[in-house]
């Protein structure tokens, strides 16, 4: 079994921002599909549960706010007994123009508390992440949070879909098999 989680922020006012792209790209995989995501409580997660050719994939958004989604990985990860290597951490990141992405074996957090938090609970940083671009604030001249924290504009919406559409393949044969090294030979 493998997992692919999602990280974001719950609740409406954090809906379509730039920092719960991990939830937009695994919605988008999920609307493609025709899953459903269900809350488990118990592992403070919407998970839904994804068979790609006979492969179940987890799909996993946390409900625990960004900041502290190690707190719903670990768990999972525990409970379905998921080695680390078959987890794949979809986040938001600034220093990358939007809609592009860049996996990676392994890395710091980069000051991303979600990937901090995950490496918390983990007691490692040696996890797969799918880094996915959202452009950095100094070309709108925005603070930080209140970027990251606002929706993409009608203007990206090309960009930002041909970096989901990216994901989804990546998504695809992740699930099917491919290591992490071999996905970043072929898509990084």
């Amino acid at each position: 079994m493998k997992m692919i989680v999602g990280l974001g922020n719950i609740g409406r006012d954090y809906d379509q921002t730039r920092h719960n792209i991990g939830f937009i790209t695994l919605d988008a995989l999920a609307e493609k599909e025709g899953l459903t995501f269900k809350q488990d409580s118990d592992h403070h997660a919407f998970v839904a549960d994804w068979f790609n050719n006979g492969e179940k994939v987890l799909l996993v958004k946390p409900t625990t706010y960004m900041n502290d989604s190690g707190k719903a990985v670990r768990p999972l990860m525990d409970y379905y007994k998921i080695d680390l290597e078959d987890i794949l951490i979809v986040h938001d990141d600034m220093d990358m123009d939007l809609g592009r992405l860049r996996l990676r074996a392994k890395g710091s957090a980069g000051g991303h508390n979600g990937l901090k938090s995950i490496a918390n609970h983990l007691n490692t940083q040696k996890f797969n992440r799918l880094k996915f671009g959202i452009s950095h604030p100094q070309h709108t001249h925005q603070a930080v949070i209140d970027y990251v924290l606002g929706k993409f504009g009608k203007e990206e919406a090309a960009d930002l879909m041909a970096g989901i559409d990216k994901a989804l393949d990546i998504f695809a044969d992740f699930a099917d098999g491919d290591d992490i090294q071999t996905l970043m030979n072929r898509y990084n």
